[in-house]
């Protein structure tokens, strides 16, 4: 291929250039954003790969675009439903709207200037919404495309809304403000009426207070010529639209919140702020006839009920063949002030009170009919809570609510962390869901959910999708994401394993999480052997193995200490740095740490191998699903509360679990529940340390240590929730430091773009330059020490506890997984972990088991793991582990490692063939244990060579393995730093995902590192979205938009491409139903509500133009964008065209229908002057 050869040409100009790279294979790039190859290592490691890969990723493979939006809209303040399409619209306070039908159909959409949503009015079946906002504007959203898109809008300039009111199949919108005053609004035109009701005509002359607000605006079932105008003061006004003035006033001495009509439209309901609910009938205003309290005391000497809390709306329905329906929210009794929120249904003498787990937002009656004037025949009641849905079913006596189908409680408990996982092993999703369906709740209602509209097909996606999110009560969830849905399929409770902890307790033992203390920090699942590993706030590691079956029985656990003491270390030499211990003499010493008896608690307060919990020590009953079979947990050590776990790695062949913090690393063998390495970071290294560490002298107290326990605060990811995490220690004779962690990212918002920790030093908050971190990267043994601080790669929140002022200046500046900076703790955290066949040491000919290493500081080690040689002798004999004396650098704390083949195909990590633990068949338990070593994807001949790809915080770095040549270098970022970096499949081929803290998105292609795409995304303005955000393979990502939501995006080309095939449709066609025949006698004498002509009102020729300065008209972009992500212009016009034909088909019907009744008009004219001549045809002048 030409394009390949010329890529050739330009690579060999790259290699041959003096000055394209940094000479040794470890410099640090060639320049910002550059990529380079390194001429350093031998011929055929360095050229031969580049000239058999072909690397078949290009720009043209890559587009970033949203795909959809899961869960409760965060903070929402409005609800609207549309009778006849069956869908369901939720506003938000920052002026979100979502619309949601049957399951898949699921829409978000927002407004630009992100004020929040007032009120939401559909156009029943017309496929539109009209949304009003506190910034005083209304917009016209078009439904009938599958990314809804603002039509029309209308700014008031002088009058702030507060309420709107659109009557079925009607054109105008009447707007009520917070003068007093109510305009029309044309639907179609989105111009005002001239027509305008002030409130010093509404009310009467006489009165000399203004009525408020506009708190209600309705049109009567009976007549649309009269309007009911509530005001916030009592005052409801009934106004006749076509003599312009008030047929009737009425009074009430407490403010109204809301007003419901009786469908007959002779009465009408209104619930006010002393909880009271009084009905009116139009014959007889000068006062209610019917006053309640419903929830208020009856006094004994008949005086009035005592007032309660306000009710804030009132729906007031009717059944043919029953009572009718009072449904209200609010009204309880003050004397109740622990009483949870509440919706009240009265019907008939019962009053039921369904009381709410969050307060209620706003409810809607689904009725059988949307018109006003017919018996409503209530089957359903909405309730928007807080955070949550909820339906109930009126039909049944006890009021059950509906299952809800869309996964609204992923909040449930905050969301902590998350995974993604495209093109899975598609058996799992039918096995997740088979044992988590035995745990769901019974006794919802047996009917359909109501909220049914709209359509949803597969589209062409086919693979199978799992998310998994951990929570801060330690539960863990995986839901069913294909085909951009989400379906909960298996929820697991990992505090199970632990003891409940009484009032009390923690204070006295090793509490050091006041609140979480189960929190999901880290989670590790492999697909193909179904093992699962989580790592927890408080130090600790369970491993979990997935059966169908029951079983009873007790939890192994195992302690560990894993304490730095560099800082006892008084000698400078290197050499004399105690090496690398063997692991089999280190083996007997750690005997004592196999249980939990042999704990010990020193003197006073000082604690001394204390876990921070408590594992059952009884046997557990374990259902179907995940089971834990070890709990791993870091001890305290000499006063010293464990440090938070920075990393995490399982390997189900190798049977090992790695994790790691910013004292040092731990390996354990989980198939002999034994510690295999529990050491120091630094001891790691033993003479291959490249830092030179100074002397220092003892620290003389732990005070400051136990107080900068690392503790990833979860107020950070939701300040709204409340959710406080704190460190505390209690020091003998001093006062207890209790520190809320509000970390705030490091943003700089002059220059645009986020600070990388690893750029400055803590101790002295002078910030290096560039040139500076890379010489300090490259400089040899003798060369000066470079005490970087501390790395984020975790995004771990660091608590340098002195003072209050050094407090304040820390946040600012470090955003490390360490206590401080390397120069006072001489602490180097553990980032990134990963198991892999590969190369352990130069001039390997073979590949070995191995443990990748990364740390904060951009060091890489490899641990060789010497595993028994046959499967026989894997619980009986010892794994080893022995370092390989290998050290790569890079610049920035390692994110990410991952290996390709001398073909450059991802090699995945050797796993085990998934089997039932708990089989019933003897022979399955007898099995040998089924490797697989190799992924099917690639050969299985390794061949001589493969590629090493680890991605840091700055830069990412190809090395060819067995010779440790850096073939490509990347420097990613110079002014800010990766947040999340990972190695992912697209159409058939391998790239570099990552996001930036300056919100870029980028991919590079894999072994060569060339930038495919880079795209400005999502600046970070919250520690939740760089807590959360992943990528994935095929082309998707997630990250959690607001405490409540997860979004999902693409950067795939192809799948933007199908995206609007995947999504679904709103808007659908269906008959808006007949009106019910009223009957001869109903038409003449209960008045002729279609004899009112809103149009012969309301229009310019009788109303006149509106002001000018009231209102401005800002035409929308007609919904075009809204077809796809970025329309092309063939696709744009035709939909113009489309939308053009509709618009002319309907303007065509309405002049059809006027020339239809123009020519019977016109032939009675005609039969009636032909009846005419003939009656005068014979008589004479004289006879008229």
């Amino acid at each position: 291929m030409k394009k390949f050869n010329f890529r050739k040409v330009l690579d060999g100009l790259t290699a041959s250039s003096p000055g394209g790279s940094s000479g040794g294979g470890s410099g640090g790039g060639s320049g910002a954003g550059g990529s380079s190859m390194h001429p350093g290592g031998t011929a055929g490691a360095a050229g031969t790969p580049r000239d058999e890969i072909q690397e078949t990723l290009t720009s043209d493979y890559f587009q970033i675009c949203k795909t959809v939006r899961h869960g409760f809209p965060y903070l929402p303040t409005a609800l609207a439903f549309d009778p006849v399409q069956k869908i369901l619209a939720i506003g938000t306070r920052t002026g979100a709207i979502r619309i949601l039908g049957r399951p898949g159909v699921d829409c978000y959409c927002q407004h630009e200037s992100g004020a929040a949503v007032l009120q939401l009015q559909f156009l029943i079946n017309e496929g539109a919404l009209v949304s009003a906002s506190a910034d005083d504007a209304l917009h016209l959203w078009n439904l009938r495309q599958k990314r809804p898109a603002i039509l029309h809008s209308l700014k008031f300039n002088r009058e702030r809304i507060t309420y709107c009111h659109l009557p079925f199949q009607s054109k105008w919108l009447y707007v009520g403000t917070e003068r007093g005053n109510t305009h029309i609004v044309n639907i179609e035109s989105f111009i005002l009426s001239g027509y305008v009701i002030m409130w010093n005509k509404a009310i009467e002359l006489s009165t000399k207070t203004h009525p408020g607000p506009v708190v209600h605006l309705s049109d009567s079932p009976r007549d649309e010529g009269k309007l009911l105008i509530g005001y916030e003061n009592g005052t409801i006004v009934f106004w006749d639209l076509r003599s312009k003035r008030a047929d009737l006033r009425a009074y009430y001495d407490e403010a109204i919140h809301s007003v419901a009509w009786h469908h007959e439209g002779k009465q009408f309901m209104c619930s006010h702020s002393d909880g009271s609910l009084t009905l009116w009938n139009l014959k007889s205003p000068n006062r209610p006839f019917q006053t309640t309290i419903p929830h208020g005391k009856i006094q004994r000497d008949g005086k009035k009920p005592e007032s309660c809390k306000p009710i804030l709306k009132v729906e007031y329905k009717t059944c043919k063949n029953s009572e009718p329906f009072v449904i209200f929210s609010g009204g309880l009794s003050y004397d109740k002030a622990c009483r949870r929120p509440s919706l009240t249904i009265m019907h008939g003498k019962a009053i039921t009170v369904l009381e709410m787990d969050h307060p209620i937002v706003d409810f809607l009656t689904l009725c059988e009919t949307p018109y006003p004037n017919e018996f409503q025949e209530p089957y359903a009641v909405v309730v928007l809570l807080e955070k949550d849905l909820i339906v109930v079913d009126l039909t049944q006596s006890n009021f059950p609510i509906f299952e809800n189908p869309y996964p609204i409680d992923i909040h449930e408990s905050p969301v902590t962390c998350t995974q993604y996982f495209a093109d899975c092993p598609p058996d799992l999703i039918p096995v997740l869901y088979s044992v988590g369906a035995k745990h769901k709740k019974q006794g919802y209602s047996n009917k359909e959910w109501p909220v049914s509209g709209g359509a949803w097909n597969l589209g062409a996606q086919t693979y199978p999708e799992i998310i998994i999110t951990g929570h801060a009560d330690g539960s863990v969830k995986f839901w069913d994401a294909s085909a951009i849905t989400l379906q909960m399929l298996y929820k697991l409770k990992t505090s199970k394993v632990f003891e409940k902890q009484k009032v009390g307790e923690g204070k006295a033992t090793a509490e050091i999480v006041e609140e979480d203390p189960f929190a999901v920090q880290m989670m590790y699942w492999c697909p193909e052997s179904r093992i699962f590993c989580v790592a927890g706030v408080s130090a600790y590691v369970v491993v979990y193995r997935f059966s169908k079956h029951e079983v009873n029985t007790e939890i192994a656990s195992l302690e560990v200490r894993l304490q730095s003491e560099v800082e006892d270390i008084i000698t400078p030499e290197p050499e004399i740095i105690p090496s690398f211990p063997d692991a089999s003499s280190q083996l007997p010493s750690l005997k004592s740490l196999s249980g939990s008896t042999n704990t010990v608690t020193c003197e006073g307060t000082m604690k001394d191998s204390i876990p921070c919990l408590s594992v059952k020590t009884r046997p557990v009953r374990m259902p179907p699903g995940y089971q834990a079979e070890l709990v791993i947990q870091l001890v305290w050590v000499d006063g010293e509360p464990p440090q938070q776990i920075t990393s995490l790695a399982v390997n189900s062949a190798y049977g090992l679990v790695a994790f790691g913090n910013c004292n040092g690393l731990a390996v354990v063998d989980f198939m002999q529940k034994t510690v295999l390495l529990s050491m120091g970071t630094l001891d790691l290294y033993g003479s291959s340390d490249p830092y030179q560490r100074q002397p220092r002298s003892p620290r003389k107290s732990r005070q400051f240590a136990a107080d900068n326990f690392c503790m990833r605060g979860l107020s950070n990811f939701y300040p709204d929730l409340t959710k406080r995490i704190r460190t505390s220690y209690q020091i003998k004779g001093s006062r207890k430091l209790s520190l809320p962690t509000d970390l705030k990212t490091d943003l700089d918002h002059v220059n645009g773009h986020c600070t990388s920790p690893t750029s400055q030093s803590c101790s002295s908050g002078k910030r290096l330059s560039s040139a500076d971190v890379s010489k300090a990267n490259r400089r040899g043994p003798g060369r000066p020490p470079f005490r970087k601080a501390q790395s984020a790669a975790c995004m771990e929140i660091s608590l340098p506890v002195t003072t209050e002022e050094n407090r304040e200046n820390s946040f600012s500046r470090s955003r490390s997984s360490s206590v401080s900076s390397i120069d006072r703790d001489s602490k180097e955290s553990i980032t990134a972990l990963y198991f892999m066949e590969s190369f352990a040491r130069k001039n390997d000919s073979a590949v070995s088991s191995c443990l990748w290493v990364g740390t904060g500081l951009g060091m890489v080690l490899i641990l060789s793991l010497n595993l028994p040689a046959t499967d026989d002798l894997r619980l009986s004999e010892p794994v080893m582990v022995s370092p390989s004396g290998t050290v790569l650098t890079l610049k920035g704390a390692v994110l990410t490692f991952a290996c390709l083949d001398c073909m450059g195909t991802l090699t995945h990590p050797p796993y085990e063939v998934w089997r039932d633990p708990h089989s019933a068949d003897d022979g399955e338990k007898t099995r040998r244990r089924k490797l697989v070593m190799h992924s099917p994807s690639s050969s299985q001949d390794m061949g001589d060579h493969q590629f090493a790809v680890i991605c840091s915080e700055k830069q990412a770095k190809v090395f060819s393995l067995p010779s440790q040549t850096c073939l490509y270098v990347h420097n990613i970022t110079e002014t800010s730093f990766l947040l999340r970096a990972d190695v992912v499949t697209l159409c058939n081929s391998v790239c570099l995902a990552c996001f930036c803290a300056n919100g870029h998105i980028m991919t590079l292609s894999l072994p060569s590192l060339r930038p495919l795409l880079d795209v400005n995304y999502l600046p970070v303005t919250d520690m939740r979205i760089a807590r959360t955000f992943c990528f994935t393979n095929e082309g998707q990502a997630l990250y959690l938009s607001s405490p409540t939501e997860i979004q999902r995006l693409t950067y795939s080309q192809e799948m933007c491409d199908n995206l609007q095939d995947m999504l679904g449709d709103l808007f659908t066609p269906v008959e808006t139903p007949e009106a019910q025949n009223r009957g001869f006698l109903k038409g003449l004498f209960g008045g002729s509500a279609q004899a009112f002509d809103r149009e012969e009102l309301f229009g310019e020729a009788t109303a006149g133009k509106a002001s000018r300065s009231l209102a401005q008209h800002i035409p929308g972009s007609g919904g075009i964008e809204g077809v796809r992500g970025a329309a092309g212009g063939v696709i744009g016009d035709l939909t113009r065209a489309r939308i053009a034909l509709d618009e002319r088909g309907q303007k065509l019907g309405e002049l059809d229908e006027r020339t239809a009744s123009m020519m019977a008009s016109a032939e009675a004219f005609s039969k009636h002057a032909h009846e005419v001549m003939l009656k005068y045809k014979d008589k004479k002048w004289y006879q008229f």
